[in-house]
């Protein structure tokens, strides 16, 4: 595992956002979902205003559609899958082609790189290929939600088989840049995550340097408008399956508040819709990597069951932090 620092170089000032002046010096760039289903969709804030700044920005998701109904033609390398807006495919679920038909009718790069859930030795085959193919200099890892921040001994951790699958493959390649930012803080309670556990976790970073800060997305913004407009657009395309992480993102950057409502798949659930939510928490990744108290226990998998079976073992064996509520 390399451990490239990524900071800006020079001393941090309030002037450039730290996960900007990250990426600064890098000029191909991939963002990829790291937790699978829509997470790529949070990276679409980030990818806008880098390619505002004239990055060429590439997108991928780890994916949950029925890759192997692809024809052969769509896969560009090992485990990685190239969707366009005319890529064949499910009609009922497939993110990755609903966000590159967005891309397409938006005039933007509308190419999605999907991979299939697999282990970490496959999964970063996958990665080191695009990495050479697109000669990338940096990749972000987003996450929608904030549970590939835990490190293992927390009161809970969410759903993290593909969060730390996807960590634990990029730490093992060696670029300038390599960063996990996560948007949605406080969606993961639904799933058992302590959120002051969290905080912790990133007092700790801070302390190691390994923290990049906030960043709000405004809700005026270019960026956030046409966030909003892709997560209305993939919503309408997937109804059954709505993003329900994307669309309490969208709700907050346009200033909603509390339960707030856009699909039935929320039913019986108190949501907390906030302005916490669209904010962006970014770390270098492999710093948060070094934390992971599992990571070598995952190394050596090639899928997905694998994955799970070693993080429960490891859950087995562990004593967690005592959670502790918000004080005020």
């Amino acid at each position: 595992m390399t451990n490239t620092h990524t900071a800006a170089a020079g001393t941090p000032s309030l002037a450039v956002p730290p996960l900007l002046a990250a990426l600064d010096p890098a000029d191909r760039v991939l963002i990829a979902g790291a937790g699978g289903g829509f997470d790529v969709y949070a990276g679409l804030p980030l990818a806008i205003a880098l390619w505002a700044r004239g990055k060429q920005v590439h997108l991928a998701n780890l994916s949950f559609t029925e890759l192997e109904l692809l024809e052969r033609d769509a896969w560009t390398g090992p485990e990685v899958a190239e969707v366009t807006a005319d890529t064949r495919g499910p009609d009922d679920y497939f993110p990755e082609r609903t966000l590159a038909r967005w891309l397409a009718a938006n005039g933007r790069p509308a190419t999605v790189f999907a991979f299939p859930t697999v282990g970490v030795q496959p999964l970063r085959a996958a990665y080191r290929h695009l990495a050479e193919r697109l000669r990338l200099d940096a990749i972000v890892l987003v996450d929608g939600g904030t549970d590939i921040l835990l490190r293992g001994d927390e009161a809970g951790l969410g759903t993290p088989v593909e969060d730390i699958t996807s960590l634990a493959a990029v730490a093992g390649l060696d670029l300038p840049v390599k960063l996990v930012t996560c948007l949605g803080f406080g969606i993961d309670a639904y799933h058992g995550v302590v959120h002051t556990q969290v905080l912790e976790n990133l007092a700790a970073l801070e302390r190691d340097g390994g923290y990049l800060g906030a960043l709000s997305i405004p809700g005026q913004s270019r960026e956030a408008e046409l966030y909003r407009a892709a997560v209305a657009d993939a919503q309408a395309a997937t109804p059954a399956r709505p993003s329900i992480v994307n669309g309490q993102i969208a709700a907050a950057t346009r200033g909603a508040f509390g339960d707030v409502r856009f699909t039935h798949r929320t039913g019986g659930s108190a949501l907390f819709v906030n302005p916490l939510m669209a904010v962006y928490f970014t770390v270098e990744l492999d710093r948060l990597a070094a934390r992971c108290l599992y990571l070598d226990r995952i190394e050596h998998t090639h899928n997905m069951r694998e994955v799970a079976l070693r993080i429960e073992e490891f859950r087995y064996d562990v004593t967690p932090r005592v959670s502790r509520a918000f004080p005020h």
